[in-house]
């Protein structure tokens, strides 16, 4: 009989969580395994369509700012469409409700899942958030019966400092689908669609528009790369609230005409090889972002800030790390520098725990249990 896993997500837009998610969908044994999802919103997600494709169910669960409303539906959901084995929750710290929710409705196995670092962010959280945070964490305590995090900073976010003294805790790195890179790209025919020259040099960024991404300040390294290198290009693939402000802030600095908004792509792995020749990502706090490994794995050079997790680094070589607190010229001076890239990247990250592969045989052990 196949065990039936339920994943609580936001909603399934292509964000670094949810791409994931679709790449286990994609290869964990289906014959084993039956993924259903419960996502927070009514509205419409970009991967809805595969996901029911590939017989996931989504079961919508909305107004998660009301506790009992979204309690109260948790429960409907749990008794129509149950008996589920497992419940996988990717919601950081609400997860702690979730799973209290999970445990009343005799769902067994039951996963918190750690996706980013959230110190900075909360650092500075009123009373009443930090109270939140506190009763979350006990929440997840009792009543979670694995706790996974993408990486160390990310566990330490929601387990504690000493998450490593936690049988029930381990950290799971996640992985991408690596059959997209084996393929080679057509570099002339990639870079004219985006109106790249052959000798522009490209910079490119995958991220939502969001605050954390620290957009802002890549725009000032931007301009401060344009000074130095007049053929320099940025392509931004992405979508999210900011944008408008990321456009109009190139415009003030003179460089709007450099930039190319992609939107939302399902092909950036096809993007990094063929279009792009640098990756910038200066992020105010990460958890493991999908997009650093991908670039590893593209082997494209990506300069990006210290505060993202030391496992990301997988290649050396490609990866540049610099502090937030240097100019935004000296980040373009580094950006500039010339990288030799290996030539055995793709084999390297093949070998790597973010080979999503490793990933899957690791979640198939614990669903199991």
């Amino acid at each position: 009989m196949k065990r039936r896993i339920l994943h609580v997500v936001g909603a399934m837009n292509q964000g670094g969580v949810e791409t994931w998610l679709m790449h286990v969908l994609r290869h964990l044994d289906r014959e084993r395994f039956q993924m259903d999802f419960l996502v927070q919103t009514d509205q419409p997600a970009a991967y809805d369509a595969e996901l029911l494709a590939l017989g996931a169910r989504i079961l919508r669960c909305p107004n998660p700012h009301n506790p009992l409303l979204f309690g109260r539906r948790f429960q409907t959901v749990a008794k129509q469409f149950g008996p589920f084995d497992v419940i996988h929750s990717h919601v950081h710290h609400y997860s702690g409700y979730v799973l209290s929710l999970a445990r009343a409705a005799g769902i067994p196995v039951r996963i918190a899942h750690s996706h980013s670092d959230t110190l900075i962010a909360n650092a500075g959280s009123t009373l009443l958030r930090q109270s939140y945070l506190r009763l979350s964490r006990l929440l997840i305590a009792s009543n979670c019966t694995h706790g996974l995090a993408a990486s160390v900073p990310a566990a330490v976010a929601l387990f504690g400092p000493h998450w490593d003294r936690k049988p029930r805790v381990k950290v799971l790195h996640c992985g991408i689908d690596l059959d997209p890179f084996r393929t080679r790209s057509d570099r002339k025919g990639v870079r004219s669609e985006f109106g790249f020259r052959s000798d522009d040099i490209v910079f490119g960024h995958v991220g939502r528009f969001v605050p954390v991404k620290n957009h802002a300040f890549l725009v000032e390294v931007a301009a401060e790369i344009v000074k130095r290198e007049p053929r320099a290009r940025f392509l931004f693939v992405g979508d999210g609230p900011l944008q408008p402000a990321l456009e109009e802030q190139l415009g003030r600095v003179g460089i709007r005409e450099h930039a190319v908004f992609a939107g939302l792509r399902s092909d950036v792995p096809r993007l990094m090889m063929g279009a792009m020749d640098n990756f910038l990502f200066p992020s105010l706090y990460e958890g493991l972002p999908l997009a650093l490994m991908e670039t590893q794995a593209a082997n494209l050079p990506a300069l990006i800030s210290d505060t993202i997790a030391p496992e990301t680094t997988v290649i050396p070589a490609l990866i540049r790390r610099l502090s937030l607190r240097q100019s935004a010229a000296v980040w373009a001076e580094s950006a500039l520098r010339h990288c030799e890239c290996p030539t055995n990247a793709l084999k390297e990250i093949e070998r790597s725990p973010f080979n999503v592969m490793t990933g899957i045989k690791d979640l198939e052990v614990i669903y199991g249990s």
